[in-house]
């Protein structure tokens, strides 16, 4: 009988292994936990202090000019509150530099609006504001004779009023974009609607850094072709609508979208 014990006890599976192998489990399982909520505290708290931190307020005052310390807490008691410091404070520069820049635009597009008044320009120019810009439309044929990209003489001094409110602005990223209708050109000096369309955005670009005091490393121009129709091209009203030069004046602090996949 006692025999029998004795075997059955050496036969029975040592268990041990089991006490470190899920002390193991439970480890990693709370290191994963860990990490996955630190990326996600300080992938929000990043977004919200580099936008306030990397843009600039109106005017070059920058948001570290507009606060004396900012102290950066992202510590486990703070995951998930919406009152810590530095996100209160963060989202208060960016509200104000938003007003700031709502104000701006108003006043651009004011502005602008009353030179189209005064001249009796509607039917040539169009002002509108959007989440990313300022828009200012220029139809082709105020600036250009037909399948030309030289500026006419009399358009020169739309491009002379535009930078000096750009002057009083100069906070702000321009684009200055080229669209043409989708009938096709070929000749020697534009092959197709693309080159065009640049050419005409790049020869305004120029007469508007003509004028002293623009930041030109703030400019660029673009050709976008027949690719971002305002209108139908069935109708000849609507290609008309389509040839057009924009003159984007671009937010510091609107969606964080790319101007190429903008509605236009």
């Amino acid at each position: 009988m006692k025999k029998h014990k004795k075997e059955h006890h050496e036969d029975h599976m040592d268990e041990t292994w089991l006490v470190p192998y899920s002390d193991i489990l439970t480890l990693l399982l709370a290191l994963f936990i860990i990490l996955f909520a630190a990326g996600q505290i300080d992938q929000k708290k990043y977004e919200r202090i580099m936008a306030g931190f990397n843009s600039a307020f109106t005017g070059g005052t920058s948001v570290f000019e507009s606060t004396s310390e900012l102290n950066i807490d992202i510590t486990d008691d703070n995951m998930g509150k919406n009152n810590d410091p530095v996100t209160t404070e963060t989202d208060s520069l960016l509200a104000a530099a938003r007003a700031r820049e709502d104000r701006d635009m108003s006043d651009m597009k004011a502005k602008i609006d009353q030179y189209i008044k005064e001249n009796n320009l509607s039917a040539q120019l169009e002002t509108r504001i959007t989440e990313e810009m300022l828009m200012i439309s220029i139809r082709d044929y105020a600036l250009f004779d037909s399948g030309s990209a030289l500026v006419k003489t009399e358009a020169q001094k739309l491009a002379y009023i535009i930078s000096d409110i750009l002057r009083q602005y100069p906070g702000y990223n321009v684009e200055v974009a080229g669209h043409t209708d989708n009938l096709p050109i070929n000749t020697a000096e534009f092959p197709t609607n693309w080159d065009l369309s640049s050419r005409r955005s790049l020869n305004f670009m120029k007469y508007l850094l003509q004028s002293d005091g623009l930041d030109q490393s703030r400019f660029r121009s673009i050709g976008y072709g027949e690719f971002q129709p305002i209108a139908t091209n069935t109708t000849e009203e609507g290609r008309a609508k389509n040839r057009r030069v924009e003159v984007n004046i671009l937010r510091n602090f609107g969606q964080p979208t790319s101007i190429f996949s903008s509605e236009r």
